[in-house]
């Protein structure tokens, strides 16, 4: 329940970096939400995308998946939110570092902390979705075991060879599985006859 609790919670906390990253500097003092998705596969330009159509467009998807995840408790949704985001960043870079020949770090220019923002938000979804337990698993124990073979009361109610299609008589809990041989009582074979002289 705890590991739910704190894997939910940085879960949680990834994907409002991601989401939250777009509208911070990426390049240069280039917010990510100018950079259009489909750049990230054509080349960059330096044209301004719209919001909804700029790499914010997956980092969305990765929060959905996030909340799904999250309700859910499932470990996989939010891994594949962190994959999401980390691989649009990664995929961003290649494509910036193409364009600018090198990608730079500085005070001046270079990347700048929204692509730490994702990074980071990857890094903390995938965090999340280690640290949950997803979820339990409830083991039904019974009071006694299950007869395996029929009993006086009839055939255990799980018997797969009880239904509609199978024969009547194949289904009998006590049909004869051997047949033998009784010998027939003949009279004259007892008190043979005598002996002619």
């Amino acid at each position: 329940m705890i590991r739910n609790i704190v894997g939910s919670v940085l879960a949680l906390v990834g994907a409002t970096a991601a989401v939250w990253s777009p509208f911070r500097a990426w390049y240069d003092g280039r917010h990510g939400r100018d950079y259009a998705i489909d750049e990230l596969f054509t080349g960059i330009t330096d044209a301004k995308a719209d919001v909804l159509g700029s790499i914010l467009a997956p980092f969305l998807f990765a929060a959905l998946l996030t909340v799904l995840g999250v309700v859910l408790r499932s470990r996989i949704l939010v891994a594949l939110a962190g994959l999401v985001v980390l691989g649009f960043t990664i995929l961003w870079m290649v494509r910036v570092g193409q364009a600018e020949g090198s990608l730079t770090v500085g005070d001046g220019g270079g990347l700048g902390d929204g692509v730490a923002n994702a990074l980071g938000g990857g890094v903390l979804l995938l965090l999340g979705a280690l640290v949950m337990s997803g979820r339990t698993r409830t083991h039904r124990v019974d009071g006694e075991p299950r007869p395996t073979r029929p009993t006086l009361d009839g055939p255990p109610p799980d018997d797969s060879t009880h239904g509609p299609d199978r024969h009547p008589q194949a289904s009998a809990p006590y049909a004869a599985t051997q047949t033998f041989d009784v010998p027939t009582w003949d009279p004259d074979r007892e008190n043979p006859p005598p002996p002619k002289q």
